[in-house]
């Protein structure tokens, strides 16, 4: 049992990570299925979410490459419990300060041209092939991940070894399908019935929850200082 918990404790946190950050912000993928479904039906939409999930483990899985000797260091792991209380607080208010659906950064508009160029060589035919090619585009998806899977290492919420990644890199892919698969079924039934108001509430609760994340982070943060008399 001692063996298996480790595993359990990656697997539920990529869970959680997964279906927080792929239902926020109200981004490519999810406009795409809210269009995609609402037009073509839940199959098409759905397999537009599974190939968005697919990148997405592939990207968490890159992240998690090399990080382990970083945490050797007492200093690095405090400095990324710090980065990510500072990185989930940034966008917590960015969203839910938001006036429109869509959040405009300078990594967007990056990702955007990177994508164009991609679809323009490749032109994806397949649902499958969208939602695979618009996440490897978006640049904002890996350091995202780059950030996200250093905290949870950083707080040993995932451990070292390899079968615990691997547990979290496949509860990262499972959280991101059950939420495109929730999404897909909601705009299917609803024929395209979310509006611009719904989907920015959406993105409004987002953000708190994203504060709320940042705010245990900071508690947590207060606490080690407090028990280290620092």
């Amino acid at each position: 049992m001692a063996a298996t918990h480790p595993i359990l404790l990656s697997a539920l946190a990529g869970f959680i990570c997964a279906l927080i950050f792929a239902s926020i912000p109200v981004g490519p993928i999810n406009l795409t299925i809210l269009n995609e479904g609402a037009q073509r039906g839940f199959r098409w939409a759905f397999f537009i979410g599974l190939g968005a999930a697919v990148m997405d483990a592939i990207y968490c899985g890159i992240s998690f490459t090399g990080l382990s000797q970083f945490f050797d260091h007492g200093m690095v792991k405090a400095t990324m419990q710090v980065m990510s209380f500072v990185f989930l607080l940034f966008l917590g208010f960015k969203f839910l300060l938001a006036q429109t659906v869509k959040v405009p950064t300078k990594l967007d508009s990056a990702s955007e041209k990177i994508e164009a160029r991609i679809e323009q060589k490749i032109h994806p035919h397949s649902a499958f092939a969208t939602g695979f090619i618009r996440v490897a585009a978006n640049l904002g998806v890996l350091v995202a991940w780059v950030v996200l899977s250093a905290s949870l290492m950083a707080h040993d919420w995932v451990d070292e070894a390899f079968a615990a990644k691997a547990a979290c890199v496949g509860a990262v892919f499972a959280g991101t399908v059950f939420w495109f698969l929730f999404l897909s079924f909601a705009v299917s039934r609803g024929h395209g019935k979310f509006s611009e108001q719904t989907l920015l509430r959406l993105q409004h609760f987002s953000g708190l929850c994203l504060i709320a994340t940042a705010v245990f982070e900071g508690a947590q943060i207060a606490w080690h200082l407090a028990r280290h008399k620092l």
